[in-house]
């Protein structure tokens, strides 16, 4: 029996804490309470193949439509095919799924070409599966710690062999671990709007870049295009959008009906910067979500969540259209992994959003985050079931020759023949200032948001590299403002290298794909030189 520590209590740590503690000694580790993470708060739903008249074909073909063709094929096929039966086992731990007439009921979300979108409690979908498996998990033989926040990871010999974390009471504890799963969720607080919670600071792939793991394709944000244009950015979910709603300017105009064929189910990205667009032409005015044909009765039943926070933000969405703005919701890039969770680290697995499986490609199809959650930390925990956990790491990617690269600027672009791009971040400043969060935020959002170019790029990159971390080891905001800034430049130098647009990328200055076949990025500690490295 091994020791494995999961590190967060998303849907992709509690799986993997229940699959893996059958067999192993598991410990799972959360900064805050376990119910806390990004799962509790996804409403649109799981997008899977579960009926007659739907494909596993067709899923793919969707989810590499909405890629832009950075999908890795693999992981896009694994990811379609094994979810069915996933979602089964969701079932089998208890989540209540919505249904109609005794079947399971379904959802139309855009960019899929079949109603396949599972929902549960109208639009509580991810604190329905949280609730489910917070108890099945509860109920099993993993510990449970916390309130312990991933400071590092400790390597031996090359090998991830366990955590450091800082506890509730100001002490830093080392849990050692023969293998350690990252499932610590995003970044979504690089952003001055997200739809994420306070917890989202990135901590698993600062931590994972500090141990040595490649990370991949970090240039790729998603930015959800309905949020409720009010303090807290709350989500209105897809599947409003599904149902019927549509989009309007301050004149009341469709302005969707001209960016897109699919209007206001096009891919999230092209929605995203339609309403930037909009946006900047009325002045900065938010956009309308216009829902009041749905009935306030369905409203009501079929978005409870969002009926609610309409109503307590005093818009009744029946009666009126609601105001809207895109928020940072989701990140593509993340440590570099294979289909079973590896990365290039021994004994370092990482799954859900933390990881980059490549199944999500440039830009995510709606509703397909749980499922790899589900699918990839289930595959995970089958990879500790077999042999010696940690022994073996994925190879990685062939990183690019030097013979194929040049240096722009303070990165370093490979040539697309190889199809990687390697991503160095640019150094701090000898006299560098303490970084603040709300300054950072707002500097991302500004210059790596919607909307990005070379100009805004350098000038971030440059302000960047003015700030450092402060000191303070066992401050937990402090810690969390240092893995901001250290993944914000690292951000910033993967948009600045990519000269084109693509997925949740786009460049003002380069609007279209590039030439050829797509490349990924890569921001590969291993071989970076440490005279422009962030200094870790």
């Amino acid at each position: 029996m091994a020791r494995i520590v999961v590190v967060g209590s998303g849907v992709a740590g509690l799986v993997t804490a229940l699959q893996a503690s059958r067999v192993h000694d598991v410990t799972v580790v959360t900064k805050s309470e376990l119910a806390e993470s990004n799962t509790a708060y996804a409403q649109g739903g799981v997008a899977a193949v579960m009926f007659a008249d739907d494909s596993v074909s067709s899923h793919v073909a969707d989810t590499l439509r909405a890629g832009a063709g950075l999908n890795v094929r693999e992981a896009v096929e694994v990811l379609c095919a094994e979810g069915p039966d996933r979602i089964r086992d969701l079932i089998a731990f208890g989540v209540a799924f919505d249904r109609s007439g005794g079947d399971l009921a379904r959802g139309l979300e855009a960019a899929h070409s079949s109603a396949r979108v599972l929902h549960a409690g109208g639009d509580a979908t991810g604190a329905e599966i949280e609730r489910a498996l917070v108890r099945a998990v509860r109920a099993s033989a993993a510990r449970v710690v916390e309130h312990a926040f991933l400071t590092d990871l400790v390597v031996t010999d090359g090998a991830v062999r366990g955590v450091r974390v800082l506890g509730a009471d100001g002490t830093i504890d080392v849990l050692e671990a023969d293998a350690v799963v990252l499932a610590s969720g995003g970044a979504g607080q690089l952003y001055a709007h997200t739809t994420n919670p306070e917890v989202t600071t990135g901590d698993g792939v600062a931590a994972a870049w500090r141990a040595g793991a490649a990370l991949a394709d970090l240039e790729f944000y998603q930015f959800h295009p309905t949020a409720l244009a009010i303090p807290g950015s709350f989500l209105v979910s897809e599947a409003v959008r599904g149902e019927g709603a549509v989009l309007r300017n301050a004149a009341g105009e469709r302005f969707m009906l001209d960016v897109h064929p699919d209007a206001e189910l096009a891919p999230r990205d092209v929605v995203a910067r339609g309403i930037a667009v909009e946006m900047a032409a009325q002045g900065g005015a938010p956009v309308l979500l216009d829902a009041t044909a749905l009935g306030g009765a369905f409203l009501a039943r079929r978005f409870p969540t969002i009926d609610a926070a309409c109503r307590a933000a005093g818009f009744d969405w029946a009666r009126e259209p609601v105001p809207v703005t895109p928020a940072a919701h989701y990140w593509m890039g993340g440590v570099a992994t294979d289909t079973r969770g590896r990365t290039t680290l021994p004994g370092l697995y990482a799954v859900g959003e933390v990881a980059c499986t490549g199944a999500h490609g440039a830009n995510r199809l709606a509703s397909n985050s749980l499922l790899e959650s589900i699918v990839f930390a289930h595959r995970a925990a089958e990879d500790l079931a077999d042999g010696v956990p940690g022994e073996s790491a994925w190879t990685g990617p062939e990183w690019p020759g030097d013979e194929y690269g040049h240096d722009v600027g303070d990165v370093s672009v490979a040539g697309s023949a190889e199809r990687w791009l390697r991503v160095r971040a640019v150094r701090e400043h000898p006299d560098a200032s303490v970084v603040d969060r709300e300054l950072l935020r707002s500097l991302l959002w500004e210059a790596a948001g919607v909307h990005r170019s070379r100009e805004s790029l350098e000038a971030a990159s440059e302000t960047l590299a003015g700030w450092r971390a402060a000191d303070g080891l066992l401050d937990r905001a402090r810690r969390e403002d240092a893995n901001l800034l250290e993944l914000a430049r690292l951000v910033v130098a993967s948009a600045l290298a990519r000269e084109e647009s693509r997925g949740a990328h786009f460049r003002s200055d380069y609007p279209f794909p590039a030439a050829g076949d797509a490349h990924h990025s890569v921001c590969d500690p291993v071989t970076a030189d440490t005279e422009v490295s962030i200094p870790c």
